[in-house]
Protein backbone atom coordinates (compact mmCIF):
# COMPACT_ATOMS: atom_id res chain seq x y z
CA UNK A 1 0.00 0.00 0.00
CA UNK A 2 1.17 3.50 -0.81
CA UNK A 3 1.32 6.16 1.92
CA UNK A 4 -0.60 9.19 0.63
CA UNK A 5 -0.70 11.35 3.79
CA UNK A 6 2.01 11.52 6.41
CA UNK A 7 2.96 13.81 9.28
CA UNK A 8 6.31 13.91 11.04
CA UNK A 9 6.63 15.53 14.48
CA UNK A 10 3.75 17.84 13.50
CA UNK A 11 3.05 20.72 15.92
CA UNK A 12 0.66 23.67 15.98
CA UNK A 13 0.92 25.95 19.01
CA UNK A 14 -1.09 29.07 19.80
CA UNK A 15 -0.28 31.81 22.29
CA UNK A 16 -3.32 32.44 24.48
CA UNK A 17 -2.72 35.20 27.06
CA UNK A 18 0.01 33.78 29.31
CA UNK A 19 -0.37 30.20 28.08
CA UNK A 20 0.78 28.26 25.05
CA UNK A 21 -2.02 26.07 23.67
CA UNK A 22 -0.63 22.91 22.05
CA UNK A 23 -3.46 22.21 19.58
CA UNK A 24 -1.34 19.63 17.74
CA UNK A 25 1.63 18.28 19.66
CA UNK A 26 4.26 16.11 17.92
CA UNK A 27 1.89 13.97 15.85
CA UNK A 28 3.28 11.23 13.60
CA UNK A 29 0.70 9.70 11.27
CA UNK A 30 0.61 7.60 8.12
CA UNK A 31 -2.54 7.19 6.03
CA UNK A 32 -2.55 4.79 3.10
CA UNK A 33 -4.06 5.36 -0.34
CA UNK A 34 -7.69 4.22 -0.43
CA UNK A 35 -7.98 4.02 3.35
CA UNK A 36 -11.03 5.32 5.26
CA UNK A 37 -9.82 6.84 8.53
CA UNK A 38 -11.84 8.58 11.21
CA UNK A 39 -10.29 11.00 13.70
CA UNK A 40 -12.14 11.22 17.01
CA UNK A 41 -11.67 13.32 20.12
CA UNK A 42 -13.48 15.69 22.44
CA UNK A 43 -14.13 19.30 21.50
CA UNK A 44 -10.82 21.17 21.76
CA UNK A 45 -8.72 18.02 21.35
CA UNK A 46 -7.02 19.39 18.21
CA UNK A 47 -8.71 17.22 15.59
CA UNK A 48 -9.97 20.09 13.38
CA UNK A 49 -6.58 21.80 13.59
CA UNK A 50 -4.95 18.53 12.49
CA UNK A 51 -7.32 18.24 9.52
CA UNK A 52 -6.56 21.83 8.45
CA UNK A 53 -2.83 21.08 8.63
CA UNK A 54 -3.29 17.86 6.60
CA UNK A 55 -5.11 19.83 3.91
CA UNK A 56 -2.63 22.71 3.74
CA UNK A 57 -5.26 25.16 5.04
CA UNK A 58 -3.02 26.07 7.97
CA UNK A 59 0.75 26.18 8.49
CA UNK A 60 2.36 24.14 11.27
CA UNK A 61 4.49 25.68 14.00
CA UNK A 62 6.99 22.90 13.32
CA UNK A 63 7.13 19.45 11.77
CA UNK A 64 6.19 18.22 8.31
CA UNK A 65 3.14 17.26 6.25
CA UNK A 66 3.74 14.97 3.27
CA UNK A 67 1.06 14.63 0.59
CA UNK A 68 1.55 11.97 -2.05
CA UNK A 69 5.29 11.79 -1.34
CA UNK A 70 5.90 15.56 -1.32
CA UNK A 71 6.74 17.69 1.73
CA UNK A 72 4.45 20.73 1.48
CA UNK A 73 6.40 22.75 4.10
CA UNK A 74 8.10 24.97 1.53
CA UNK A 75 5.04 25.55 -0.66
CA UNK A 76 3.93 29.10 -1.42
CA UNK A 77 0.30 30.13 -0.91
CA UNK A 78 -0.27 29.75 -4.64
CA UNK A 79 1.26 26.26 -4.71
CA UNK A 80 -0.85 25.21 -1.72
CA UNK A 81 -4.02 26.53 -3.38
CA UNK A 82 -3.22 24.54 -6.55
CA UNK A 83 -2.48 21.42 -4.48
CA UNK A 84 -5.82 21.76 -2.66
CA UNK A 85 -7.73 22.16 -5.92
CA UNK A 86 -6.04 19.18 -7.60
CA UNK A 87 -5.37 16.68 -4.82
CA UNK A 88 -7.82 17.36 -1.98
CA UNK A 89 -11.60 17.56 -1.66
CA UNK A 90 -12.91 19.31 1.45
CA UNK A 91 -16.30 18.76 3.10
CA UNK A 92 -17.24 20.99 6.01
CA UNK A 93 -20.07 20.98 8.54
CA UNK A 94 -21.28 24.29 7.07
CA UNK A 95 -21.91 23.18 3.50
CA UNK A 96 -20.21 26.28 1.99
CA UNK A 97 -22.34 26.23 -1.16
CA UNK A 98 -22.60 29.39 -3.29
CA UNK A 99 -26.25 30.51 -2.84
CA UNK A 100 -26.59 32.02 -6.34
CA UNK A 101 -25.38 28.86 -8.12
CA UNK A 102 -27.48 25.76 -8.74
CA UNK A 103 -26.40 22.25 -7.71
CA UNK A 104 -24.56 21.50 -10.97
CA UNK A 105 -22.74 24.86 -10.95
CA UNK A 106 -21.70 24.41 -7.31
CA UNK A 107 -20.36 20.92 -8.01
CA UNK A 108 -18.23 21.92 -11.04
CA UNK A 109 -17.05 25.29 -9.65
CA UNK A 110 -13.63 24.07 -8.34
CA UNK A 111 -12.88 22.38 -11.68
CA UNK A 112 -13.50 25.65 -13.52
CA UNK A 113 -11.30 27.54 -11.05
CA UNK A 114 -8.47 25.21 -12.04
CA UNK A 115 -9.12 25.77 -15.78
CA UNK A 116 -9.87 22.11 -16.30
CA UNK A 117 -12.52 20.57 -18.52
CA UNK A 118 -15.53 19.15 -16.70
CA UNK A 119 -15.97 15.39 -17.14
CA UNK A 120 -19.76 15.64 -17.45
CA UNK A 121 -20.40 11.89 -17.48
CA UNK A 122 -18.34 11.52 -14.29
CA UNK A 123 -20.21 14.35 -12.52
CA UNK A 124 -23.56 12.90 -13.63
CA UNK A 125 -22.50 9.52 -12.24
CA UNK A 126 -21.56 11.06 -8.87
CA UNK A 127 -24.87 12.95 -8.64
CA UNK A 128 -26.75 9.76 -9.48
CA UNK A 129 -24.77 7.79 -6.87
CA UNK A 130 -25.69 10.47 -4.30
CA UNK A 131 -29.35 10.57 -5.38
CA UNK A 132 -29.13 14.18 -6.58
CA UNK A 133 -29.64 13.75 -10.35
CA UNK A 134 -33.15 15.27 -10.18
CA UNK A 135 -31.92 18.37 -8.34
CA UNK A 136 -29.16 19.65 -10.65
CA UNK A 137 -31.01 22.90 -11.46
CA UNK A 138 -32.04 23.63 -7.87
CA UNK A 139 -30.54 26.48 -5.87
CA UNK A 140 -29.19 25.59 -2.39
CA UNK A 141 -32.02 27.35 -0.53
CA UNK A 142 -34.55 24.94 -2.11
CA UNK A 143 -32.70 21.87 -0.78
CA UNK A 144 -32.91 20.05 2.55
CA UNK A 145 -29.84 19.91 4.80
CA UNK A 146 -29.10 16.37 3.64
CA UNK A 147 -29.35 17.40 -0.02
CA UNK A 148 -27.04 20.37 0.55
CA UNK A 149 -24.49 18.09 2.20
CA UNK A 150 -24.74 15.62 -0.70
CA UNK A 151 -24.07 18.52 -3.07
CA UNK A 152 -20.99 19.42 -1.02
CA UNK A 153 -19.84 15.78 -1.20
CA UNK A 154 -20.39 15.72 -4.98
CA UNK A 155 -18.33 18.92 -5.29
CA UNK A 156 -15.49 17.35 -3.26
CA UNK A 157 -15.46 14.21 -5.41
CA UNK A 158 -16.03 15.84 -8.84
CA UNK A 159 -12.53 17.31 -9.15
CA UNK A 160 -11.16 13.73 -8.85
CA UNK A 161 -8.96 14.42 -5.81
CA UNK A 162 -6.82 11.66 -4.30
CA UNK A 163 -7.87 12.66 -0.76
CA UNK A 164 -11.16 13.76 0.79
CA UNK A 165 -10.99 15.54 4.14
CA UNK A 166 -14.32 15.92 5.96
CA UNK A 167 -14.80 17.92 9.18
CA UNK A 168 -17.93 16.75 11.04
CA UNK A 169 -19.76 16.29 7.70
CA UNK A 170 -22.94 15.10 9.45
CA UNK A 171 -22.86 17.63 12.30
CA UNK A 172 -25.83 19.64 10.99
CA UNK A 173 -27.92 16.61 10.01
CA UNK A 174 -30.33 14.38 11.91
CA UNK A 175 -28.96 10.91 12.68
CA UNK A 176 -30.85 9.09 9.89
CA UNK A 177 -29.76 11.58 7.21
CA UNK A 178 -26.25 11.61 8.70
CA UNK A 179 -25.97 7.83 8.42
CA UNK A 180 -27.20 7.96 4.82
CA UNK A 181 -24.71 10.70 3.91
CA UNK A 182 -21.81 8.78 5.51
CA UNK A 183 -22.77 5.58 3.69
CA UNK A 184 -22.86 7.50 0.40
CA UNK A 185 -19.54 9.20 1.15
CA UNK A 186 -17.93 5.84 1.90
CA UNK A 187 -19.49 4.29 -1.21
CA UNK A 188 -18.28 7.19 -3.40
CA UNK A 189 -14.74 7.09 -2.00
CA UNK A 190 -14.56 3.33 -2.59
CA UNK A 191 -16.03 3.66 -6.08
CA UNK A 192 -13.59 6.39 -7.14
CA UNK A 193 -10.56 5.03 -5.21
CA UNK A 194 -10.20 8.00 -2.90
CA UNK A 195 -8.64 8.24 0.55
CA UNK A 196 -11.20 9.42 3.09
CA UNK A 197 -10.33 11.17 6.39
CA UNK A 198 -13.33 12.13 8.52
CA UNK A 199 -13.42 14.02 11.80
CA UNK A 200 -16.34 12.98 13.95
CA UNK A 201 -17.49 12.67 17.53
CA UNK A 202 -20.08 10.08 16.45
CA UNK A 203 -19.09 6.56 17.54
CA UNK A 204 -21.30 4.91 14.89
CA UNK A 205 -19.53 6.80 12.12
CA UNK A 206 -16.14 5.98 13.64
CA UNK A 207 -17.02 2.28 13.48
CA UNK A 208 -17.65 2.50 9.72
CA UNK A 209 -13.97 3.30 9.10
CA UNK A 210 -11.05 1.00 8.32
CA UNK A 211 -9.19 2.63 11.21
CA UNK A 212 -9.85 5.19 13.93
CA UNK A 213 -7.31 7.65 15.30
CA UNK A 214 -8.15 9.03 18.76
CA UNK A 215 -6.74 12.42 19.74
CA UNK A 216 -6.61 14.09 23.18
CA UNK A 217 -4.82 17.33 24.10
CA UNK A 218 -3.15 17.51 20.69
CA UNK A 219 -1.60 14.05 20.93
CA UNK A 220 -2.52 10.71 19.34
CA UNK A 221 -3.92 8.33 21.95
CA UNK A 222 -4.70 5.53 19.50
CA UNK A 223 -3.87 5.09 15.84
Amino acid sequence: MKTILETKELCKYYQSHENVVKAVDHIDLQIQQGEFVTIIGKSGSGKSTLLHLLGGLDNPTSGEVWIDGKNIAGYTGEQLAALRRQKIGFIFQAFNLVPSLNVWENVVLPIGLDDRKVDEAFVEDILKTLGMEEKVRNLPNTLSGGQQQRTAIARAIAAKPSIILADEPTGNLDSKTGDEVMSLLKLSARKYGQTLVVITHNEEIAQMADRTIAIADGKVEKA
